[in-house]
């Protein structure tokens, strides 16, 4: 272990990526007056084969709004490049989501984190009441005071990138280091970081056990771990491939999505025995899980774009059809008062979709910055639900009536 002490971030723009990063990937874009700006600007943090991927937007004010989440530049050049793209990547109708009306009502709120290009993602809520997100590609944890809108960053290890966080009982704030294989721990009260090193290569998702413990997946490694902050001694198992997802259920069992097999798995705290629930289709990629206060089992099968439920009792799988049909591909998943809410990152904008078992009915809403896909989810104390945008760098509560 090691610890370290380091300095709030300043607000300001910075580039985050590596150099070569970028251009992995590189496609040719249209000519035209703006192609060169937008080679130098757009691919110092993605490849140019993102724009071409893109859904597009129908006019450059759309455009603009966006990219300018990623990157200040001059009006100028913030012009011609908004213009350039409109031109050549207008928007693709063809992926507006299929939005569901209902009677409940939503207040989406979203903030621009201080340093853009960071990929903000995984919010979560501390014990205080504060929002903290990781800003994956800046390695750094932010955290937000969701009744003024106060931002601060920390930096963390910058071989870290942080994938996701969690925070604990005490306040401290967990995170993955899924590039230099450690789990972290940051005390906010003096900025110091702990760092536990992990077999596996990249810690991906993690969550608290009621007995005290950290447990957590490794996406490319195909491990899971468990982290005892008491000792700082880690275990870790091979399981199936791409463990992603994980939650544990009142009884104590840790449940894992896998995004490399069409399985669930059920782990033994204790012993770190699993058990598996095939779900049908080898098709079938599950990103995120949950459970409701009866211990059933809500997952996102990604590939499919279908919402699923499994009864660990008797092995029983039922899946519907998200509204926008097999192309939505559901991510993030949470159960709040035992209903479902994920969202359809397939989709421009992006879609919030809400579920109700009992009469099996759907409602769903557009995301107000609509791109930059929400990668995880989290209930808040209050019951309501912290979101993101990876791409565009926002952080959002979504307040549930």
């Amino acid at each position: 272990m090691k610890a370290s002490m380091l300095a709030l971030a300043g607000v300001g723009v910075a580039l985050m990526a590596q150099s070569g990063l970028a251009q992995q990937g590189a496609a040719d874009l249209p000519d035209g007056p703006g192609k060169q700006l937008v080679m130098n600007e757009c691919s110092k943090c993605h490849s140019t084969a993102t724009i071409n991927r893109a859904a597009g937007f129908a006019s450059a004010d759309e455009w603009r709004r966006v990219f300018s989440t990623m990157v200040e530049l001059p009006d100028a050049q913030a012009d011609t490049i908004a213009h350039y793209l409109a031109e050549h990547f207008p928007e693709d109708t063809s992926r507006r989501p299929n939005l569901i009306a209902g009677d409940t009502q939503i207040e989406i709120i979203e903030w621009t984190v201080p340093t853009l290009g960071q990929r903000s993602r995984d919010p979560v809520e501390a014990p205080d009441g504060s929002i903290w997100w990781t800003g994956m590609w800046a390695s750094l944890a932010g955290r937000l005071d969701p009744d003024t809108g106060y931002m601060e960053e920390y930096h963390l290890p910058p071989s870290s990138r942080p994938h996701s966080i969690v925070p604990d009982a005490e306040g401290n704030i967990w995170y993955t280091g899924n590039s230099n294989a450690t789990i972290g721990k940051l005390d906010p009260a003096t900025g110091l970081i702990t760092e536990y090193p992990t077999q596996a290569r990249d810690p991906h998702s993690a969550v608290f056990h009621a007995n005290g413990k950290l447990y957590f997946t490794s996406q490319g490694a195909g491990m899971l771990g468990r982290l005892d902050p008491a000792t700082g001694q880690v275990d870790e198992i091979d399981v199936e491939p791409r463990p992603y997802g994980i939650k544990t259920a009142a009884d104590g069992t840790v449940w894992v999505a896998f995004n490399g097999t069409n399985k669930i798995g059920a782990m033994d705290p204790d012993s770190m025995a699993i058990r598996y629930y095939e779900v049908p289709n080898e098709k079938t990629r599950i990103r995120r899980l949950d459970l409701d206060s009866n211990g059933i089992v809500w997952f996102v099968n990604s590939t499919m774009g279908k919402l699923g439920r499994l009864d660990p009792a008797s092995g029983e799988i039922t899946q519907w059809d998200s509204p926008s049909g097999s192309s939505s591909h559901p991510y993030a998943l949470e159960v709040i008062d035992d209903k479902i809410w994920y969202n359809e990152s397939g989709m421009r904008p992006d879609a919030l979709v809400r579920f109700d078992p009992l009469d099996e009915s759907f409602q769903s809403w557009a995301i107000p910055s609509g791109v930059g896909i929400i990668r995880n989810v989290w209930e808040t104390e209050a019951g309501d639900l912290l979101i993101h945008q990876t791409s565009s760098n926002q952080v959002g509560i979504v307040r549930i009536d």
